[in-house]
């Protein structure tokens, strides 16, 4: 396994991490397939989702991954009147990342990120390593502080 950028920034915050190896399946990227091939609940994989407002331009969402993001709620909650998600094709002249190995670490730019609040029922969460194939293993506490993440209902209810 390659060593991504989000691996050496937790190195080097000496945050402790755990990779966790998949198969990948370019006909389903789906968090779901991930979770049942790394052996995890859906609630503790996260996937990470990026979108823009229009009036704070790109925002980054981490949710369970089976769930789906309520772009209604998440709008207000960030202080826009509308999000739209960030097209695949711009997701990596954006982030840094492509879809599928996209994580909340290490983007080319500090962008404001959200964490569902599911995400306290678990001391350990999965977010991508920043390349398709693998995970991060690491605390939920740990990763909300390093990245500057606040916590809040994210999902459709």
């Amino acid at each position: 396994m390659i060593k991504t950028n989000a691996m050496r920034m937790l190195t080097a915050a000496r945050i402790p991490f755990e990779t966790m190896e998949y198969k990948v399946d370019e006909n389903d990227l789906s968090g779901v397939h991930i979770a049942e091939q790394i052996g995890l609940p859906y609630g503790q994989v996260f996937k990470t989702l990026v979108a823009r407002g229009d009036k704070t331009g790109p925002v980054v969402f981490c949710i369970p991954c089976a769930e789906e993001l309520d772009l209604r709620r998440v709008a207000a909650l960030t202080g826009n009147k509308r999000l739209e998600m960030v097209p695949v094709k711009e997701l990596l002249g954006l982030t840094g990342y492509i879809r599928g190995g996209c994580s909340p670490i290490g983007m080319k730019k500090k962008f404001p990120t959200w964490i569902d609040e599911s995400a306290m029922e678990y001391d350990r969460i999965t977010v991508s390593s920043g390349a398709r194939g693998a995970q991060l293993l690491l605390d939920r506490a740990q990763l909300l502080q390093f990245i500057q993440a606040e916590t809040a209902s994210l999902t459709v209810k």
